[in-house]
């Protein structure tokens, strides 16, 4: 019946030869049907987060154009309008998770985009230090939504066999970011004086003017879920469907937000610390960020690749933690500025693997949509708290050596890799238990639809590790 290409029929049982298309098992249609995914949501994410990221950093590149100067900042006053974005970004990452599918992801995410933009925008126009403090608040505010509402949105279109990579797209947006803001931000400093206006205003300014094109193209660009993409042929939406529902534990209920399933969930300074290795210009502080924030998003690719192809995530957050806490470690010492700069090189390639990593190995563990939302809001805004406390443990009268700021980092390294471990051996030990069958009693009686929806407390899930 042709009835099948509508939305309701959709998500009806069909009656389909073992290894068709309809069952989701088409290896071949799977890998065309991905590259197209890839193609129409990929680019937008990347630009999305490039955009967010460098708006949110590029007031360490206006520092060097003379900021703190012309606001009159003094004592801690820059490092505190840093953080204080942290305070209120922190404050919206959860409540805006919870709220992303009932407003739709490409309204809210369009929304926000704008808003941040203009936000963003508005603050080369301020002229004290309070008007400064009140915009980073609201950019705070604007941008929290964003990241975490960019991972729970690859989910609705991806495997989480294919998550790690495509995470790995949007570290790769957050190095150009980095790589590009200090390039941009060089040369729009030539515009120092231009129209009676600072460097450092040119910057924040024309830098962000992109989010608030970025906003309004995400509206008419973005899909909502699989079943609203028009680039998807009707047999491509239905092997979607086929493709989720292969995985355990992802019902079409879970995919619907519960908030039972929510109780049960419950680098900013690299050009001031390159600065600090050595009496550089302004222009060399720029250029040598660069191979650092591209040696980190390549290795993360690599390993994210390798990662999904595994199926493993513990080993490599780990491992790569251990090299953060090295990098950190030579930091410490008193050593040359080559040596140092080769640390810097470390800490880069560590931490984006050992942030990365777990971004993916959540969500990988949380099938049920309202859990995996607001467990993925929780880990990035406890993340992010370090946004707060970096500014104050980088102080400017600490500099060039910054020892209070490397003995912090390298201990949460430490913490992180103990943290991984633990989960490592404990997600092992429950998968090992499921084999052994010891969880099989709590699905005595239950039907195929009851196990599924029990998640990833059913005995047939099995963790990422």
């Amino acid at each position: 019946m042709e009835k099948e290409s509508t939305d309701s029929s959709l998500g009806r049982e069909q009656l389909r030869q073992p290894g068709s298309v309809e069952d989701g098992v088409d290896h071949e249609f799977e890998k065309k049907l991905v590259r197209k995914l890839d193609n129409h949501i990929i680019p937008m994410i990347m630009a999305l987060y490039m955009a967010s990221f460098m708006d949110r950093v590029n007031i360490g590149n206006a520092r060097l154009y003379g900021l703190e100067e012309d606001l009159g900042l003094k004592g801690n006053q820059f490092q505190t309008s840093v953080s204080i974005l942290f305070v209120t970004y922190l404050g919206f990452e959860i409540p805006s998770n919870l709220v992303l599918k009932k407003f739709t992801p490409r309204r809210y995410l369009a929304a926000i985009t704008m808003i941040w933009g203009i936000i963003a925008t508005c603050t080369g126009f301020v002229n004290s230090y309070k008007s400064l403090l009140a915009c980073r608040l609201l950019l705070g505010a604007a941008e929290a939504g964003l990241f975490p509402g960019l991972v729970v949105y690859l989910t609705f279109f991806y495997t989480r066999k294919e998550l790690a990579l495509r995470m790995g797209y949007m570290f790769v947006s957050a190095a150009l970011a980095g790589a590009s803001g200090g390039l941009l931000a060089y040369g729009i400093g030539f515009l120092d004086g231009r129209s009676g206006m600072k460097g450092w205003r040119w910057i924040l300014i024309i830098e962000g003017l992109p989010a608030i094109v970025l906003g309004s193209v995400t509206y008419f660009f973005l899909a909502d879920n699989p079943r609203e993409a028009g680039y998807l042929t009707e047999e491509e939406k239905r092997f979607m469907i086929a493709r989720r529902r292969r995985e355990v534990a992802h019902t079409a209920s879970a995919q619907e937000f519960h908030w039972e399933d929510v109780r049960k969930c419950f680098s900013t300074f690299l050009p001031t610390i390159i600065k600090s290795l050595g009496h550089w210009s302004v222009e060399q502080v720029q250029a040598l960020t660069i191979p650092c924030y591209a040696l980190g998003a390549i290795t993360y690719l690599i390993v994210a690749h390798i990662s999904d192809k595994q199926q493993r995530r513990g080993m490599y957050a780990i491992s790569f933690a251990c090299i953060s806490i090295i990098g950190y470690g030579i930091l410490l010492f008193d050593a040359s500025r080559g040596v140092h700069y080769f640390a810097c090189f470390l800490v880069a390639i560590g931490l984006y693997v050992s942030v990365g990593l777990p971004l993916v190995w959540l969500p990988s563990n949380c099938p049920r949509y309202g859990k995996r939302t607001a467990a993925l809001g929780l880990q990035i805004a406890v993340g992010n708290a370090s946004g707060i406390l970096v500014p104050f443990i980088y102080a400017s009268k600490d500099s060039p050596r910054y020892i209070k700021g490397y003995a912090v980092s390298l201990s949460m390294g430490g913490f992180a890799a103990i943290t991984y471990t633990f989960l490592w051996y404990w997600f092992s030990k429950l998968n090992a238990s499921r084999e052994r069958g010891e969880e099989n009693a709590k699905i005595v009686g239950l039907g195929e639809e009851d196990i599924a929806e029990l998640g990833d407390e059913s005995p047939r899930f099995r963790y990422a590790v």
